[in-house]
């Protein structure tokens, strides 16, 4: 069984909220609570729109203009900042990982995940995965990202299954499901806040849960 990363195994909803705690120790001073949600919304919405981008100095840079900060970050530490900072915001429910760990005594576990090796790296290590995994692909490090089929035939080649055999986890329709559906791969969509489908993307079965799951190993 294969998973994606960043909103899959990990939440990243909750990391993004305590780098936004870690900002407004650093840089802020007495904020009250309605100007803090207003930031919050607003730091949420640079980041996303940064998401798959490397360079966070953007998200910085605008949430400090909008929001003048008591200190203000120099431009050029913004970028090391945010890459020691930010991977050690994620951690793994045990929830989940008390399933992953089911599911590895039963079957090849591996993740697929999009992203830069550094910060990819440093966020399996912080959140205790490193060694839960037969094998784990980030894009930049092998020079391809899904939706790319030749990602998951990677994967294939180094767990060494046949595609019929194997499911992917994800929560991105057209990089996750769509993406190992071109290499002969079942998709599992873990879609936890029940978003509705609007794409002629069909999964193999979707998920709100990841107890879910075990019912697939049968």
């Amino acid at each position: 069984m294969l998973f994606d990363l960043d909103d899959t195994l990990l939440n990243r909803d909750l990391a993004v909220d305590k780098m936004f705690s870690i900002i407004l120790e650093k840089c802020y001073e007495g904020v009250p609570h309605p100007a803090k949600d207003e930031m919050l919304h607003r730091f949420k919405e640079y980041d996303k729109g940064s998401y798959g981008d490397n360079n966070k100095i953007n998200v910085l840079e605008s949430l400090f203009d909008k929001f003048p900060p008591h200190y203000r970050l120099p431009r050029h530490d913004i970028q090391d900042f945010w890459n020691h900072h930010f991977p050690r915001c994620f951690s793994i429910n045990q929830h989940t990982l008390t399933i992953v760990n089911t599911i590895k005594h039963h079957l090849k576990v591996g993740i697929i995940t999009n992203g830069f090796t550094q910060r990819q790296k440093a966020k399996i290590m912080n959140s205790g995965l490193t060694h839960y995994f037969d094998t784990i692909i980030i894009s930049e490090e092998v020079g391809m990202s899904k939706p790319d089929k030749r990602i998951f035939d990677l994967a294939l080649s180094k767990l060494n299954v046949q595609p019929e055999d194997v499911l992917f986890v994800g929560d991105d329709l057209e990089k996750d499901i769509s993406g190992c559906q071109h290499a002969h791969i079942k998709g599992i969509w873990f879609n936890p806040n029940r978003i509705k489908n609007d794409t002629d993307i069909k999964p193999y079965g979707e998920i709100d849960s990841f107890d879910r799951l075990i019912s697939y190993m049968t």
